[in-house]
């Protein structure tokens, strides 16, 4: 069972994220980070450079966090704003405190960032990733949602 029972976290005082609908290229768990490729959402890699969505989960159709979308299903990918949380995929084996600076791994999730890394959010907590799986962790967008360079 997930962390988070949504991947949108708030404030509940701002409107709800921007968002753009595009086919999923593969399946697709909420919280991932995706990208525009050919006219779809694609899942983000550790080579991923430029604007980066996240992964909405499908409330509409009563879907969970855990539900994937499934390969050329209607995807919403919310653009990262930096006034606004959302709880997105880490990878497993991060040991997050609140600021780390996390840049995009393989399948969509999130890791620590590294000098040489793009960072693309700040962690808004501490976790400890050892579950073996990918997990919601709350975070914050860096500058906009486009990848820059760590410090």
């Amino acid at each position: 069972m997930a962390r988070y029972n949504k991947i949108y976290a708030g404030p509940a005082t701002q409107v709800t994220p921007q968002v753009r609908e595009l086919p999923a290229a593969a399946s697709t768990v909420p919280g991932s980070l995706v990208v525009v490729t050919a006219g779809k959402f694609a899942l983000a890699g550790a080579t991923t450079v430029g604007k980066v969505w996240v992964a909405q989960d499908n409330h509409l159709a009563g879907k969970g966090v855990d539900d994937a979308i499934a390969a050329n299903d209607v995807l919403v990918g919310m653009e990262l704003l930096d006034e606004q949380f959302f709880n997105v995929r880490v990878a497993t084996g991060n040991n997050l405190s609140i600021g780390t600076p996390l840049t995009p791994a393989a399948d969509g999730a999130l890791a620590i960032a590294v000098t040489s890394d793009l960072v693309v959010a700040y962690s808004e907590e501490a976790f400890n990733n050892t579950s073996g799986s990918a997990q919601l962790v709350r975070v914050r967008a860096a500058t906009g949602g486009h990848l820059t360079a760590a410090a």
